[in-house]
């Protein structure tokens, strides 16, 4: 075998070990930290060569769901998303817990502690637990290659999807790992139970005693797993849980002596309670430390604790938001501080801003003068993408982004209410990732609201993947009810603003749903593509 070693991401680790172990289809949305997994399957030569499914989905339930059909025809596959992203699939990846698995099934989900590119700091793996499924969290780049390996057989043995959880620092640091001799895939193979995957009621009932009846199996699972190792202590004041990469944060604490304390590296859930029951029962109290919410910690303190022998997020040893590190858990283990880096006079922080030519410039500054300088601050409805940067100066120009494809129905809820005017904004990938059932839902009351679909021809923010919506948004909008009067599109430029803000005005002149569609290629991708034509003709 070719490459026996490799210099990967987290991200491309998870990706490099599903094709090793003999996956047959990706499916993801693109959402920082996850966006790399796809990246590197689509850019595989062996992915390619395997004719490995790797495209992306609409969103995230759909990838889930798409998944899911394939576990189904026994073959094994895997769906990608960041934390965010989980909630978007909820529906599918709590109701696979029931219907299980035929060909393995994992679902990789990337949180982000410290919110870098996010809305919220949740943690996964609350969501495994309310699935009750079994979850794998990975230390290090190699652990997360060897997880794919065993979370696809523990997916199959037991008949169950399984999570695997990263972080932002697994997912985007690069470390040394050592490739298995790749498997074969699966061929097609059609569940033994042809109802199994069939949730009325009758069946889902039954299906939730097999689930609970696997619970056991799960936890022995996590007992005998070698990614959760017990490493003893002699100095029994404190027992360390560290979770996933908090594991490493411990050790470099400790990379002089070796850790004193009795330690419990948990990298597979449910909590093995057998290895708990040693560590509380040898030590006077016990420090959890885990990059994320505290879901350990939770499970171990429960309702009536009141003695605080089990420290961590909640009772104050470690800060209860933001990313983990090595400094922040120093004082938790009982050393002092160390003196941070401190940032030189005379730099100025650099906020994030809007690339130099970007189209979405153009359409900030028609909606500006079309209806904060004329109506006042507080009529427009914002998004997820790179024009949420459009709250920030010199634009000032939107009042909200809460999740994907809110915009238009925030802007709805606001119309209902009698506010005039109200506008929405969202981008092009983000409208077919959750907008259209917003703008379904404007179409059937008719709603006196504008909605801008700012059409850059890609998904920008997380790099300039592919839209689904690329030449499709007109026909789209048609197909929902849009009165094509209503429709407009133009190309926004500094030299057609006059023109954009006049139609601006006639729309929002117009007592209905208006749709106006500024069209104009990302300058990143655009620069891209250029360049590579430029490369092919030489």
């Amino acid at each position: 075998m070719k490459n026996n070693t490799l210099l990967l991401l987290g991200d491309e680790a998870v990706a490099q070990g599903a094709l090793d172990a003999g996956i047959s289809g990706f499916y993801a949305y693109p959402g920082t930290p996850s966006t790399e997994i796809m990246e590197y399957a689509l850019n595989s030569q062996q992915a390619a060569e395997g004719n490995v499914h790797r495209m992306w989905s609409a969103n995230e339930k759909t990838a889930v769901e798409a998944a899911l059909g394939m576990s189904y025809a026994g073959k094994r596959t895997m769906a990608m998303m960041k934390h965010v992203g989980l909630n978007v699939a909820a529906d599918a990846f709590v109701n696979s817990a029931l219907t299980g698995a035929n060909g393995g099934l994992i679902v990789t989900v990337a949180d982000d502690p410290s919110m870098h590119s996010s809305q919220n700091e949740q943690d996964s793996r609350f969501f495994g637990k309310f699935a009750m499924i079994p979850m794998l969290e990975p230390s290090n780049q190699q652990e997360a290659y060897e997880m794919c390996f065993s979370a696809f057989e523990l997916s199959e043995r037991h008949e169950t999807p399984v999570l695997l959880r990263l972080t932002t620092r697994i997912a985007h640091s690069r470390a040394g790992i050592t490739r298995r001799e790749p498997l074969p895939q699966h061929g097609i193979t059609l569940p033994q139970d042809k109802r199994q995957f069939v949730l009325l009621p009758a069946i889902a009932r039954k299906r939730y005693k097999v689930l609970l009846s696997r619970q056991e199996a799960f936890e022995q699972e996590a007992l005998d797993s070698p990614f959760n190792r017990y490493f003893d202590g002699d100095d029994k004041r404190l027992g360390i849980i560290a979770c996933g990469i908090a594991y490493n944060y411990v050790m470099e604490n400790y990379q002089d002596s070796g850790c004193p304390h009795p330690l419990l590296k948990l990298s597979q859930y449910p909590v093995p309670r057998k290895l708990i029951e040693r560590l509380v029962g040898e030590c006077d109290r016990i420090l959890v430390v885990e990059d994320g919410m505290p879901v350990v910690e939770e499970m171990l303190r429960g309702l009536l604790d009141r003695d605080l022998r089990v420290q961590g997020r909640i009772s104050g040893e470690l800060p209860r938001d933001g990313e983990l590190n090595p400094a922040l858990l120093r004082k938790a283990l009982g050393f002092e501080a160390q003196p941070g880096g401190t940032v030189p006079d005379g730099i100025v922080p650099r906020p994030p801003a809007l690339c130099a030519g970007c189209s979405h410039i153009d359409s900030m500054n028609a909606i500006n003068e079309a209806v904060r300088d004329v109506y006042g601050d507080g009529h427009v409805f914002s998004d997820i993408g790179c024009y949420t940067l459009g709250a920030l100066p010199p634009y000032n120009s939107i009042n909200s982004c809460v999740d994907m494809g809110a915009s238009i129905t925030m802007a709805k809820g606001a119309a209902d209410a009698g506010l005039y005017p109200s506008a929405a904004i969202i981008g092009d990938s983000t409208f077919t990732h959750s907008g259209m059932t917003a703008l379904l839902d404007a179409v059937v009351e008719n709603t006196n609201m504008l909605v801008c679909i700012l059409d850059n021809s890609t998904t920008a923010m997380t790099g300039g993947q592919d839209s689904h919506a690329h030449g499709r948004l007109v026909q789209i909008c048609e197909g929902l009810g849009v009165h094509p009067e209503h429709i407009r599109t133009l190309r926004p430029t500094p030299k057609t603003h006059d023109e954009f803000v006049e139609i601006i005005k006639e729309e929002l002149a117009y007592e209905g749903v208006s749709v106006i569609i500024p069209q104009r290629e990302c300058v990143q991708t655009k620069t891209r593509r250029t360049k590579l034509a430029k490369q092919g003709a030489q």
